[in-house]
C-alpha cells in the first residue's frame, strides 16, 4: 500500500481587537471549527473519537494581542500555501487573520524570546514620572518576582530575562518595547514584571495594551 501524503503546515496569523479576551482553549476550539468549515484536507487523529490535531508554538496570554502567532496542522493533500491562507481567512472570525503559511521548519523547543509592544495609561501619574521609575527599577542587578507554575509558586530573579527599550512618555501614558524570555524552559509574562514593578513603586496602570510582535529563537531569529 502506498504511503499516504501528509505534511505539517505552519500558519502564521494575527490575533487583534476584541478577540484578545478569548482564552487559548477557546481559540483552539475556534480554529478547529474554522478548519472544518474551510474544507481543507486536514489530517485527523485515529481512534474512537477522531479530531483535528492542532498545535500552537507559544500560547498567548488572555488579554494580549499579537501580530505573530503560529499554529501547526497536517495536510493530507498537496496544496499551494496561498490557498491555505485564503481558505482560512474566509472562515476565521473577526480578529483572526492568517497572513502566511509554509511547511514547518523549526521546533517549538527552539523558541527562547518574545518581543512585545506595551502601552500603559495612568489616571493619577505623569508618564515621565513613571518612565523614570521604570528605568531605575529595570537597572537593578536583581529583580525578584514570584512566578506561579504547575509545581507551585517560586521566586526567580527576572533581571537577566528581560529588557525594556524605546520608552516614550506622553502626558499620562507610557509606551515601550519589551523583550522577555519565552518558551518551554522559561516563559515570562510581561504582566508578571509590570505587576511586580507596580507593587514596589505604586505606579499601577489604569489601562494597558500588550501586543506580541515577534517570537524568536536563541539566535534572535524569527521563529519559522
Amino acid at each position: 500500500m502506498a504511503e499516504l501524503f501528509h505534511t505539517t503546515v505552519r500558519v502564521f496569523f494575527r490575533k487583534e481587537g476584541r478577540i484578545k479576551y478569548i482564552s487559548h482553549l477557546d481559540i483552539v476550539r475556534c480554529v478547529s471549527r474554522a478548519l472544518k468549515r474551510s474544507k481543507l484536507p486536514v489530517w485527523h487523529t485515529l481512534g474512537f473519537n477522531p479530531h483535528i490535531y492542532i498545535t500552537f508554538a507559544l500560547p498567548l496570554a488572555l488579554g494580549y494581542e499579537s501580530t505573530c502567532e503560529s499554529m501547526d496542522f497536517r495536510l493530507t493533500e498537496e496544496l499551494p500555501m496561498e490557498t491555505v491562507v485564503s481558505r482560512l481567512n474566509e472562515v476565521f472570525p473577526e480578529g483572526l487573520t492568517a497572513y502566511a503559511a509554509a511547511p514547518a521548519v523549526q521546533k517549538p523547543e527552539e523558541i527562547a524570546w518574545a518581543d512585545y509592544e506595551i502601552t500603559q495609561e495612568f489616571d493619577r501619574f505623569d508618564g515621565d514620572e513613571v518612565a523614570a521609575a521604570l528605568e531605575k527599577w529595570c537597572g537593578r542587578s536583581e529583580i525578584p518576582v514570584r512566578k506561579k507554575g504547575k509545581k507551585g509558586e517560586r521566586v526567580i530573579d527576572a533581571a537577566p530575562h528581560f529588557q525594556i527599550q524605546k520608552v516614550e512618555a506622553q502626558g499620562n501614558s507610557l509606551h515601550f518595547d519589551m523583550r522577555a524570555a519565552a518558551g518551554s524552559t522559561l516563559n515570562i509574562n510581561p504582566t508578571l514584571l509590570l505587576d511586580a514593578f507596580a507593587e514596589e513603586t505604586g505606579f499601577r496602570a489604569d489601562w494597558m495594551r500588550v501586543v506580541r510582535t515577534a517570537i524568536l529563537t536563541k539566535k534572535l531569529k524569527n521563529f519559522k
